[in-house]
């Protein structure tokens, strides 16, 4: 006996949502916008797994795109300066983790500009943020993409390491220029700048001299361990466009994703490395989903 199409059509849409909810992951698309190679790295947080990648080089111009899974946390750097032989072995001037190209499981050497993210599982939210507590070494921002709600672009897109002050600068390279910017913690060890001991919450530990700095030249940016009212971010998205060097130097270029909302960004660089599965499974479901639709209008008009 032929099934009824009234029967027919709401099971297969309840199929095809079902599908597309489970095909629905989060995608890391990291791009060096910088005049030189970087090298970025991967760090999952305790109790999820490592992604894919863990560490790589990235030359300029270049994005790789990694796949992650429901409930991913951890943080995404870049180093620079490095170097390594044929088997993965060497250093680098900042965000050195543990002389190894592929960090695997190994955190970033401070001072480090970090991402850090939190994804949710179903429907609930990522949080997520960019963090310069431990440091800085590269502008670096964050935009959601393909976001549901009201979601924002983050991060740090100055230059810290123009203005960092002596004390706290970090020096290399070839010329022997500022390479990154330490924080005051790292720099001094007390208390009061790395919210430790009697200073370790929000009612005794405040913005210091040097995290103001920091605070001025990145608003969005956490500057100092408590820095949560402006620094955290919230967002239900199946890719974040993670740029280093947004603007060389600092000066913000016109598609910077600090400017412009996320739905609207284009990207025409070079992609290589892992493509996300989800990226490929995306578009599948949607199309299913609008030709479902479209029977059901023209079985409607009969």
């Amino acid at each position: 006996m032929t099934m009824p199409t009234s029967w027919m059509f709401p099971s297969l849409s309840i199929a095809v949502i079902y599908f597309f909810s489970c095909s629905l992951a989060s995608t890391f698309t990291i791009t060096n916008d910088c005049p030189y190679t970087i090298w970025p790295g991967t760090l999952a947080g305790s109790g999820t797994p490592q992604l894919t990648m863990t560490g790589f080089q990235l030359n300029s111009g270049q994005s790789v795109s990694i796949p992650s899974t429901p409930g991913w946390s951890g943080r995404i750097w870049a180093r620079t300066g490095c170097t390594f032989d044929e088997l993965g072995a060497g250093k680098c001037q900042t965000g050195d983790c543990g002389g190894r190209l592929e960090c695997d499981g190994s955190g970033a050497t401070p001072p480090t500009s970090l991402f850090e993210i939190t994804l949710g599982t179903g429907n609930e939210k990522d949080f997520y943020d960019v963090s310069i507590v431990d440091g800085y070494n590269l502008p670096l921002v964050a935009a959601p993409r393909g976001m549901y709600g009201a979601c924002n672009s983050t991060g740090c897109a100055s230059n810290i390491n123009m203005g960092c002050p002596k004390e706290l600068q970090v020096a290399g390279g070839e010329e022997g220029g500022v390479v990154a910017c330490k924080s005051a913690c790292e720099a001094f060890k007390m208390d009061q700048y790395c919210c430790s001991g009697e200073f370790a919450n929000p009612t005794t530990c405040r913005p210091s001299f040097y995290s103001a700095i920091f605070k001025r030249a990145c608003p969005r940016a956490y500057s100092y361990a408590f820095d949560d009212g402006t620094s955290t971010f919230t967002c239900k998205a199946n890719e974040y466009a993670i740029i280093f060097c947004p603007g060389v130097d600092g000066v913000k270029k016109p598609d910077d994703p600090m400017l412009i909302p996320p739905m609207l960004e284009q990207s025409n660089r070079e992609v290589v490395g892992i493509v996300s599965s989800s990226n490929i499974l995306l578009p599948l479901p949607i199309l299913v989903f609008l030709l479902i639709l479209k029977l059901i209008l023209l079985n409607a008009e009969y």
